[in-house]
């Protein structure tokens, strides 16, 4: 009996194909010739797999959402300032033309301007600048038969240094027992006579308490002053106060004589804005908002002592001496 090995190999040898006979002669024993393959065969090994095509694009895409998250923030700020300068271009297409401004367009915007909002008047502007400044100025004295002071008489004064000077006409404050002074902002003050100048009808007072926020009037020199110049004059006429009444100053270099026929007053403005008694004192002011007189008198060839179109002022420059010093 014969024994079969134990192990056999794995690998067998293959089948010995029959040789094909060649050129008319017999293959020969033990010879044998590779076969070429075919073009198809070879196309179809060359080509790859359905499974490799398969494998390959998850492993595309992977790679791709790799470097896409490493980049996140990189790729979020581009495509801002992508959208953001898409969004410009759009804008400053979209934006018309500038047009070219002509003259007609200024005036017509101007026009406009005037037509919806109402300017101030040049009287309104004024008496808005030197308002701060004036002050009412009353007489207090004692009256037989009556309790305490009574107040004897009204007039007006003009703050002409914010130390609490002021300077109103002599006959608002002569003979007066007590000067009590109103100021704009409400507050009262005792004030006492520093200096007087008969010869201009002016006296220059003293306030004894003043506001904190005390605003001294613009003084200007009356030389430049021209007949038909617009002024007003501020006061308390009455007591009534304080009122502006507008006018132009209708003359210059003119003479004043008292009622009485006692006194003389000369080198005045004629102006005719109302005044009245109560106004003694206050300013003559300028369109610019600046003090070029003190009114003083009114004319009237009756006894009635009221207004009937000519007021005299003392010009400013004479202030100098009653201060006792230089106003400008």
């Amino acid at each position: 009996m014969k024994k079969a090995p134990l192990y056999s190999s794995s690998r067998r040898s293959p089948p010995r194909q029959p040789a094909s006979p060649s050129d008319g002669e017999p293959a020969r024993e033990g010879s044998h010739k590779p076969a070429t393959p075919s073009p198809a065969v070879a196309a179809a090994s060359a080509a790859p797999s359905p499974a490799t095509s398969v494998h390959s694009k998850p492993r595309r895409m992977h790679r791709l959402r790799s470097v896409m998250a490493r980049h996140e923030r990189l790729l979020l700020v581009l495509g801002s300032a992508l959208l953001t300068l898409a969004l410009m271009i759009a804008w400053t297409a979209s934006r018309p033309l500038p047009r070219e401004l002509k003259q007609e367009d200024i005036d017509a915007a101007v026009l406009h301007t005037m037509q919806e909002k109402v300017m101030p008047s040049a009287e309104a502007r004024a008496f808005r600048a030197v308002h701060p400044s004036v002050v009412r100025i009353r007489q207090l004295g004692h009256v037989d038969g009556k309790e305490g002071d009574v107040v004897k008489g009204v007039g007006t004064g003009v703050v002409i240094l914010d130390k609490g000077v002021i300077l109103t006409n002599l006959h608002v404050v002569a003979g007066a027992e007590r000067v009590q002074i109103t100021f704009a902002d409400g507050s009262v003050s005792e004030a006492g006579v520093m200096n007087v100048q008969p010869e201009n009808d002016l006296a220059v007072l003293q306030a004894k308490t003043i506001p904190d926020d005390l605003v001294a009037a613009t003084l200007r020199p009356s030389r430049d002053l021209a007949m038909g110049d617009h002024v007003i004059a501020v006061g308390f006429p009455f007591g009534i106060g304080p009122s502006v009444s507008a006018g132009i100053v209708s003359g210059l270099k003119r003479e004043y004589r008292s009622p009485e026929g006692n006194k003389i007053l000369s080198n005045l403005i004629q102006f005719d804005a109302a005044a009245n008694p109560g106004n003694s004192g206050g300013p003559l002011v300028t369109m610019d908002g600046e003090v070029v007189g003190i009114v003083t008198a009114i004319l009237n060839p009756g006894d009635q002592g009221v207004f009937i179109g000519i007021g005299f002022a003392v010009p400013i420059e004479n202030a100098a001496a009653a201060v006792g010093m230089s106003p400008f």
